[in-house]
C-alpha cells in the first residue's frame, strides 16, 4: 500500500505589515539557514528598468526592483512572487544570496510562526542622488538600531581620519614623555 504524501504547511504568507504596506509573515517555525523563497519577476537590463521607470515620480522610493549584477535586475513588478513583499529591516532575520544569477531570500536566524519577514536592502548610494535621498528611501522597521534608511550605510571616513589623528597624537605624546624623562634623569645626575 502506498503512503498518501504529506503536505506541509507553507511557509509564509503575504499580509498587511506594520512596517510598510504588504509584508510576508512565516507560518510556521523557519529554521536558520532555510532558503524560504525565490525573488522572482522579469529579468532585465539596468537600461530597460530605468526606461520602464522614467516616469516614476523621483520622490517615490516603492520600488520591486532587485539588482543581480552589472547586467542584470529583477522587475517582481512584472511576473513577481511573494518575494517582492518582503520589507527592509536594520535587524534583519532574513538575507538575500546570489546562486548562479538567482536571488534567493535565506533565514538568518531560527523565525518563529508569526514573526515578519526581512532584509537589509542596502540599496546603494549614487553621486546623483538627491539631498533628501535619506528622506525618500526612510526606513520604518522600528528596530532598535534603525539607521533610519534602507540604503547602504555611508561611508565613514571622517571616523578613520579621527581615529588616525588619535594615534598621531598619542604617539606624539609618548615621544613627549620619553624627551621629559631622559631630560629628568639628566638633571638628577
Amino acid at each position: 500500500m502506498k503512503k498518501e504524501p504529506r503536505h506541509r504547511k507553507p511557509l509564509c504568507e503575504v499580509r498587511h505589515s506594520r512596517i510598510h504596506g504588504n509584508g510576508v509573515f512565516a507560518l510556521r517555525r523557519i529554521r536558520k539557514g532555510t532558503t524560504i523563497l525565490e525573488y522572482l519577476g522579469d529579468r532585465v537590463t539596468h537600461t530597460q528598468a530605468d526606461e520602464r521607470y522614467s516616469d516614476k515620480d523621483p520622490k517615490d522610493g516603492h520600488t520591486f526592483l532587485f539588482t543581480v549584477d552589472a547586467r542584470t535586475v529583477i522587475d517582481a513588478g512584472v511576473g513577481g512572487n511573494d518575494a517582492r513583499f518582503v520589507n527592509h529591516g536594520c535587524d534583519p532575520n532574513c538575507q538575500t544570496v546570489n546562486t548562479n544569477k538567482r536571488i534567493f531570500i535565506e533565514a538568518l536566524r531560527t523565525i518563529q510562526a508569526g514573526e515578519e519577514l526581512a532584509y537589509d536592502y542596502q540599496i546603494g548610494r549614487d553621486e546623483e542622488d538627491p539631498a533628501d535621498v535619506d528622506v525618500i528611501f526612510a526606513c520604518r522597521c522600528g528596530a532598535k538600531n534603525c539607521r533610519g534608511s534602507m540604503l547602504e550605510a555611508p561611508k565613514k571616513k571622517r571616523k578613520k581620519i579621527i581615529k588616525r589623528k588619535r594615534k598621531e597624537k598619542a604617539k606624539s605624546r609618548r615621544r613627549a614623555s620619553t624627551t621629559k624623562r631622559k631630560a629628568l634623569r639628566k638633571r638628577s645626575r
